[in-house]
C-alpha cells in the first residue's frame, strides 16, 4: 500500500499545496488518491514525536505500507541525523520513499546517500534562518526597537504542564510535548 505523509509546522498553516502536488504525482503514477492512506501533522519537524507520524510508523511496522510519498524530504524531519536514521531504517525494511517536488525515489544505498546530502542541506538552511534571526534581533536591540517578549506572555499553557506532570510524565517529556525547554517547564511547575 502507498502512504502519504503531509506536515506543516503550525496550526495556522495548511497542507493544501502539498496535497495538490502529491495527488498529481499519485495520478501520474497510476495510484488513486482515494486508495492511498493519508497521514498529516501540524507539528514542528524538529522532533519525530508527532501523532500522524507515529501512526505512519505503526502502519509501516505492521507491514501495511510499502511506499511513503512526501512533498519534500524535510516534511519527514528537519534534523539531518533523525532524517538519515529514519531513511536508513525505511530502506532496511524495503520501504520505497518518494519525494515529489525533489523528484527523488529513494531506495537502496544510493537513495540513502542522496537523502543524507539533502537532509544536511535542510539542516544547514534551518541553522542559517536561526542565525539571520539572531542577527536581526541583535540589530533591533541596538536600535532600541526590540525588547523581547512582553512580560506576562507565555510560550505555552502552564496548566497543561501541570496536568501532564500529574499524569506522571517526566519534565523532559513534558518539554518535548509542549515544544518548550525543560527550564520553562520547571518554571511552570514551580508557579503552581
Amino acid at each position: 500500500m502507498v502512504a502519504v505523509y503531509l506536515r506543516v509546522s503550525t496550526h495556522q498553516q495548511n497542507a493544501t499545496a502539498q496535497r495538490a502536488e502529491i495527488k498529481k504525482w499519485l495520478k501520474g503514477n497510476g495510484h488513486k488518491p482515494s486508495k492511498v492512506k493519508w497521514f498529516e501533522d501540524k507539528e514542528s519537524g524538529k522532533t519525530l514525536k508527532r501523532p500522524g507520524f507515529d501512526k505512519l510508523q505503526k502502519a509501516i511496522f505492521n507491514g501495511e505500507v510499502k511506499t511513503v510519498v512526501v512533498w519534500k524530504l524535510d516534511r519527514l524531519s528537519r534534523s539531518q541525523r533523525d532524517g538519515i536514521n529514519l531513511l536508513a531504517e525505511l530502506c532496511d525494511r524495503g520501504i520505497r520513499v518518494v519525494s515529489v517536488t525533489q523528484q527523488l525515489d529513494l531506495s537502496g544505498a544510493t537513495g540513502r546517500l542522496v537523502a543524507g546530502v539533502l537532509f544536511g542541506i535542510a539542516e544547514m538552511e534551518l541553522e542559517n534562518i536561526h542565525e539571520r534571526q539572531a542577527a536581526g534581533i541583535a540589530q533591533a536591540k541596538k536600535r532600541g526597537v526590540y525588547r523581547g517578549r512582553k512580560s506576562g506572555t507565555l510560550k505555552a499553557n502552564p496548566k497543561r504542564a501541570n496536568a501532564m506532570r500529574s499524569r506522571g510524565l517526566k519534565i523532559h517529556e513534558i518539554a518535548a510535548a509542549m515544544e518548550v525547554s525543560t527550564a520553562t517547564v520547571k518554571r511552570y511547575l514551580t508557579k503552581s
